[in-house]
């Protein structure tokens, strides 16, 4: 049986940033430079097979409908009561 050759690259002007963080987390996951510099590409290329879960609000993002009930409600919120603060 064969195995698949894989390609070999050499990638140069890497930011030294770049490299500590690979660097790193090789260090704290216990693998090789070269298998989190692989998976990093393949994971910002949207190859890993991994479905990326982010933990933003960017799916709401425009999705705001104007709700005057909501407003005036928040409104609301924003009354200091008096005798609360004597």
């Amino acid at each position: 049986m064969k195995t698949k050759q894989k390609d070999q690259y050499t990638i140069r002007g890497v930011p030294k940033r770049v490299g500590a963080q690979l660097r790193e987390r090789a260090r704290l996951e216990g693998r090789s430079l070269n298998s989190v510099a692989v998976d990093a590409l393949a994971r910002g290329l949207g190859v890993s097979g991994d479905e990326t879960r982010y933990s933003d609000l960017d799916d709401l993002a425009g999705t705001w409908v104007p709700d005057p009930e909501f407003d005036r409600v928040l409104s609301e919120m924003d009354r200091v009561d008096e005798e609360l603060w004597k």
